[in-house]
């Protein structure tokens, strides 16, 4: 398994990983425990947008980047849209460790706007989307091309979503074959 957990002081980003709350959009929290993991290639590429953003005056915050195969279920379960969920049955990127949901901040910890919150699932989410603020259109693009320079691809439909290119080719992760477990017990 090559996955590492994204903590102080090797990662300088504000970890609020949403499914560990009931800030999400089922209204429970998903995860019983807040570990934040990626592949070990997905880190490197975290580290490279970190330190762009930071060049550029801002912080990332994650909001979800692991999800194991059980949570991934659960969302689907939730909410079965494929324009913004992953089906489980073909795997989701998060599943593999090679995907993050993210935003930016200023340095002293102020959201910017992105237009939408994280996880709306509306068309305002989509990249590229005209029908929100000019100052929202210009942070979505900083976001884009910091994470692009980093080498993240992005999703369409979500400007908080960027995983690695060929993701599908990295394997599934379960809760079952993570360092500490994320899932609460059955």
């Amino acid at each position: 398994m090559d996955l590492i957990e994204i903590a102080a002081p090797d990662f300088d980003v504000d970890i609020t990983l949403a499914y560990a709350t009931p800030e999400n959009f089922t209204g429970e929290p998903v995860y019983q425990n807040a570990i934040c993991y990626l592949h070990t290639e997905a880190a490197s590429a975290l580290k490279r947008a970190i330190e762009t953003a930071a060049n550029l005056g801002y912080r990332i915050r994650i909001y979800d980047a692991f999800r194991p195969s059980e949570a991934q279920w659960v969302l689907w379960n939730h909410t079965p849209d494929p324009e913004f969920l992953a089906d489980p049955r073909r795997g989701s990127p998060h599943s593999r460790g090679v995907a993050i949901d993210l935003s930016l901040t200023t340095l002293d910890g102020q959201l910017l706007d992105m237009g939408t919150g994280f996880d709306a699932f509306t068309p305002k989410s989509h990249h590229g989307n005209n029908k929100i603020s000019k100052t929202a259109q210009q942070n979505r693009l900083i976001l884009l091309g910091l994470m692009t320079q980093a080498g993240w691809d992005f999703y369409r439909n979500e400007w908080w979503h960027y995983q690695l290119f060929d993701s599908r080719s990295y394997p599934l992760v379960s809760d079952t074959e993570i360092p500490k477990s994320m899932m609460p017990p059955k």
